[in-house]
């Protein structure tokens, strides 16, 4: 049968990717039920149902607020000094030459490795969870910048500025439109990278937010919790996933 004449729901993305996602559910609960210890994985269905035991446990519901408030300001962060940045370097061909070996340089480097520094300076509170989330995510949103603004034509530019355009004209309707895939996909990354660096954070120093409970589940030898409280961050990281494609959408709708 060619790929054409195939049923409609067949051809459809979502429904692939909804077919995925069921089938990787399906070899999950198998495999928890039947070939590994039930001390290491839970099935899907037995974490399903241990999601309000999970949320009435004391100090969750705050714990997700607090992680959420840090990444949320993280990002934000990331996105403002890697939008800046990214800018700074890309539009000036030599500041792109001296500057991008050593982005590339403190990118590639294990940042678990000074974890410590910033609990040094910024103490063991929100603060430094939130500055180490944010060395997580501007170097993606910095480098994925860089890339699109070298993909615009010289020649836009030129016309531009022989138009008599200033510059803040040339960003806002020459610049800035060209290089949106670039920096939101830069956004994307750089928000997975914002997670990440807030959860290392709280699970090697912290007594609140999400990685301090996924810590305590796991010492506990509790994977139905654990996977509970996975699964809400994962909800979590979904819904800021969605309002950046929303976001992209509706700046990129001229395309």
């Amino acid at each position: 049968m060619s790929f054409s004449a195939r049923p409609y729901l067949l051809r459809h993305p979502g429904v692939v990717r909804l077919g995925v996602v069921v089938l990787m559910l399906i070899v999950w609960e198998i495999a928890a039920r039947w070939f590994i210890d039930p001390l290491f994985i839970s099935p899907p269905s037995r974490v399903l149902l241990s999601l309000g035991a999970v949320w009435q446990t004391s100090g969750v519901p705050a714990a997700l607020r607090l992680t959420l408030f840090e990444l949320a300001t993280a990002f934000a962060i990331a996105v403002v000094i890697g939008l800046t940045v990214g800018l700074a370097v890309g539009l000036q061909p030599f500041a792109r030459r001296s500057l991008m070996p050593i982005i590339l340089l403190l990118y590639g480097l294990p940042q678990i490795t000074i974890l410590p520094l910033f609990i040094l300076y910024f103490g063991i509170g929100a603060a430094s969870k939130i500055a180490f989330g944010v060395t997580h995510g501007m170097f993606p949103i910095v480098i994925a910048i860089v890339a699109g603004v070298q993909n615009l034509k010289p020649i836009l530019l030129v016309s531009a500025r022989s138009m008599g355009a200033s510059r803040w004209q040339i960003l806002r309707w020459v610049i800035f439109p060209h290089m949106i895939p670039s920096f939101f996909a830069g956004m994307r990354l750089g928000m997975s990278g914002a997670l990440l660096g807030v959860l290392l954070a709280e699970l090697y120093v912290s007594t609140a937010g999400i990685g301090h409970f996924t810590t305590m589940f796991t010492e506990n030898f509790d994977p139905t919790k654990l996977f509970g409280l996975v699964a809400m961050l994962a909800a979590m990281a979904i819904v800021l996933n969605e309002i950046v494609r929303r976001a992209e959408t509706r700046f990129s709708r001229w395309r």
